[in-house]
């Protein structure tokens, strides 16, 4: 099916429960415009409701998308099993691309030994230096920066500002996400008994397939090798990777997070925002690791960990609010000082 421009008209909600598989309840030619937050006041927009308090506080948008036992309030809905996945799909339609001329924008400047397939579309006031390639439908958006010997996969998309600096090569169907940079110098000096004496970098920064990387994001090129990002990893903005780090497949690390020279993370790691890992430790598969969590040594076993240092997140809670009694336990161990300190005198 054929969905018109969601700014221009929007949908009917007959064409929406085709979309998103859903079972309509209410008028199927009743339109709305836009998604929009559950508490919006909004006749024309359509939000998701997950529970029924949201479904409650909803009473300014024109359409809902609920499971079956959320009370709609008369409302026009869609009924689905879960609605945040279909508001998701709805989302995806109603993305709107950056706009990008197709081909060679005439600003653009191409050095003439590098390669550049001809149905990838390079926009203004991008640079790209000798023996750079540019991949298949890859969409380059002004003001990027392919340096040298750096390739670019098919389909993978370079927002405005991004910057890759040498010898950086991007995997299919990725994303980079405006003015991050792949490929600067990993941090390394070394003290020579008087100064910070700089040690040349002169690895590479590799990303598999499928991998996005978050606004204002930086991964740094290696010493020597590589720095490597899996398979369908997603990094969010502001993420600092340092050189050597090998990072696994399906990867999902938050925003602020740091992760320091020569480290590994396997598989299907989670890392919420603020982390932090020292340099040289190991983040083994399937590990979660809770917002501002430390790592400070090695973690195998796969679960959740929180705190600094990060241990077990059971026994991390256990001792936060542990922390909490501090106050009436040395209240309490003063009182028992004193009442000893009385009994020691009558003696």
């Amino acid at each position: 099916m054929h969905f018109m421009d969601p700014k221009a008209e929007g949908w009917t909600l007959g064409e929406l429960a085709q979309l998103v598989g859903g079972r309509l309840e209410g008028p199927a030619h009743f339109r709305v415009s836009r998604p929009v937050r559950a508490d919006s006041n909004d006749p024309n927009g359509i939000a998701f409701a997950e529970n029924q308090a949201f479904a409650d506080a909803a009473a300014g948008v024109g359409a809902l998308i609920v499971s079956d036992e959320i009370d709609a309030h008369g409302r026009p809905a869609i009924r689905v099993t879960q609605p945040r996945l279909a508001f998701g799909r709805l989302l995806h339609f109603a993305h709107r691309p950056i706009p990008i001329m197709e081909g060679i924008h005439p600003a653009a400047q191409i050095d003439p030994r590098a390669w550049v397939d001809q149905t990838a579309s390079i926009g203004p006031f991008v640079v790209i230096e000798k023996d750079a390639r540019v991949g298949a439908r890859a969409k380059v958006h002004a003001g990027a920066y392919i340096g040298e010997a750096c390739v670019v996969g098919e389909d993978t998309i370079v927002y405005p500002g991004v910057v890759l600096m040498q010898d950086v090569r991007i995997g299919d169907r990725c994303i980079l996400h405006a003015n991050c940079v792949l490929g600067a110098d990993g941090f390394g000096f070394v003290w020579d008994g008087k100064q910070r004496v700089k040690v040349p970098q002169v690895g590479g920064v590799v990303l598999g397939d499928d991998v996005e990387v978050g606004a204002g994001t930086c991964i740094d090129r290696s010493t020597c090798g590589e720095t490597v990002v899996g398979d369908g990893t997603k990094l969010d903005n502001m993420v600092q990777v340092a050189h050597n780090v090998t990072i696994g497949t399906s990867v999902v690390i938050a925003a602020h997070t740091s992760i320091a020279g020569s480290v590994r993370v396997g598989n299907r790691v989670v890392m919420g925002g603020q982390t932090a890992i020292a340099d040289h430790r190991s983040v083994g598969d399937d590990i979660m690791l809770g917002g501002r969590t430390g790592v400070m040594q090695d973690l195998t076993k796969s679960g959740e960990y929180f705190g600094l240092p990060a241990q077990d997140v059971r026994e991390s809670l256990r001792q936060m609010l542990a922390i909490k009694e501090l106050p009436a336990l040395l209240k309490r161990v003063k009182a028992l000082e004193a009442q000893v300190a009385q009994m020691e005198d009558k003696e």
